[in-house]
């Protein structure tokens, strides 16, 4: 019984497909839609010139980076940096053009300058000094001494704790 159902029912679907049964309606009456023209026509710019840049300077995170760039035809140059995370600023410098192509020069630099350490520095010699022949002092009036002036060697520190309670 199912070899007829499926016979029966490939014979109805040959059928329709080679048009034998005429659909309700006659092709020619029904019309085409019309095309919707959606595309857009693109100008081309055959010399296409920009400049751009953006600066980032985030005090909270800590974000600094810059970009800079122009375009002059097939000529392109720029300049970015970022401060990367082991305390160094990358800068990159790139330009790109048909013959060469594109081209990055990356260079690093440290975000503070080093500290020379005091113990690195040698002290300038000290001066000679040659005792003065003894004579007898004469008999002007002395002035009054000079004030006492700390230097730089001499650095007054104070440290207080707060105080802290805990209630319970």
């Amino acid at each position: 019984m199912a070899y007829k159902f499926i016979a029966l029912f490939t014979l109805c679907f040959a059928a329709a497909n080679a048009s034998i049964i005429s659909p309700a309606a006659p092709l020619a009456a029904v019309a085409p839609a019309p095309l919707a023209v959606a595309a857009q026509v693109e100008e081309y710019d055959p010399h296409p010139q920009y400049t751009y840049g953006y600066d980032v300077k985030d005090a909270l995170s800590g974000d600094s980076k810059t970009a800079v760039e122009t375009r002059d035809g097939g000529f392109v140059q720029g300049q970015y940096s970022l401060n990367d995370a082991d305390g160094y600023r990358r800068i990159v410098d790139y330009t790109s053009d048909p013959v060469n192509g594109f081209n990055a020069v990356v260079r690093r630099e440290p975000l503070v300058a080093p500290v020379i350490a005091a113990t690195s520095i040698v002290p300038a010699p000290a001066p000679i000094v040659k005792a003065a022949p003894l004579v007898a002092p004469s008999p002007v009036v002395a002035a009054a001494p000079a004030p006492f002036v700390p230097g730089p060697g001499v650095v007054k520190t104070h440290f207080a704790s707060p105080l802290i309670s805990y209630a319970f």
